[in-house]
């Protein structure tokens, strides 16, 4: 049954017709731990892409503005109660920007992507939220007042904002976006375990590993000099949470052995695993022999651009 959460009524309706905002799936590809602050924060050094999978966020004029929550994990974060969600947070955070009162709206969020899978699920709904609603509502906040929203709503929101392949360190506020990345094809994979993410960090050997190594400043010119750049890098992640979730390891074995991918990886802190490929075909064709095998699993094919 979809979940629903609402906030009070804020005016009269908003403007007719219904928009909506695509919230992609965050992929860590590469992921450093190189630090920790005082306040318990790790420091990263990762380089994060948004293929064309995830979620989707739809407003149109309500009483109120509402959540619905549709879709195949729609169940998953009504558990996690709809009133705490993501999206709520960053249409009340998103609110205190405007000088005047606002319309309702009635937003529905299509749950594609399952709930905290080392993704980024949430942090992109809610950056879609914020993205969706200054559209909704005519805001036109500045480019750091609403990467300070992003903030406010945890360390992977401002990089979902954006939604670009970028590097990302300190603990997700320092993105600079990266050209020069060729395109290829990817498939996500998931067993359906949950993984604590404060476990695997827990579970960490070490927390202060060195940075990513030097990215060419002209970029790759080749998704085989990419690829051969990206086996130079790691999760730091990867060990502590198959620890945490051996199934992670069953997944990776699986990805790794197909003919057609070109590397594989935990994304995050898990349990989702991502494998490169050289176009969407062949992540397609992947994807369906992986079904085949592992019909209990999430799994996804897409592209990055």
């Amino acid at each position: 049954m979809p979940g629903t959460g609402s906030l009070n009524p804020a005016g009269s309706h908003g403007r007719s017709g219904v928009l909506t905002a695509f919230a992609a799936a965050k992929v860590n590809l590469a992921l450093h731990v190189t630090g920790r602050r005082n306040d318990g924060y790790h420091l990263l050094d990762t380089l994060v892409v948004f293929p064309d999978i995830g979620d989707r966020l739809s407003a149109e004029p309500g009483d109120s503005v509402t959540l619905v929550l549709e879709g195949p994990f729609a169940a998953a974060l009504s558990a996690e109660s709809a009133d705490g969600d993501l999206v709520l947070k960053a249409a009340r955070l998103l609110a205190t920007l405007s000088p005047r009162p606002l319309p309702g709206a009635r937003l529905t969020l299509e749950k594609a992507l399952p709930v905290a899978s080392g993704i980024g699920g949430g942090s992109a709904d809610a950056a879609a939220a914020l993205r969706l609603l200054c559209s909704f509502w005519n805001l036109e906040p500045d480019e750091a007042e609403l990467h300070g929203l992003a903030l406010q709503l945890g360390a992977d929101v401002p990089m979902c904002l954006a939604s670009k392949t970028a590097r990302i360190t300190g603990i997700g506020e320092d993105i600079v976006p990266l050209a020069g990345i060729p395109p290829f094809g990817i498939v996500l994979a998931n067993p359906g375990v949950p993984v604590p993410t404060p476990l695997v960090f827990a579970k960490l050997a070490s927390r202060d590993n060195p940075p990513l190594p030097a990215i060419p400043g002209g970029g790759f010119e080749s998704l085989s000099r990419f690829i051969d750049w990206l086996g130079s890098t790691r999760n730091d992640l990867e060990a502590s949470a198959i620890e945490a979730a051996g199934e992670i390891a069953d997944v990776l074995n699986a990805l790794r052995s197909d003919p057609d991918v070109a590397l594989a990886r935990m994304s995050g802190s898990g349990a989702t695993c991502f494998a490169i490929t050289g176009s969407r075909r062949d992540a397609d064709a992947i994807a369906a022999r992986l079904r085949q095998t592992h019909p209990d699993w999430w799994i996804a094919a897409g592209a990055v651009a």
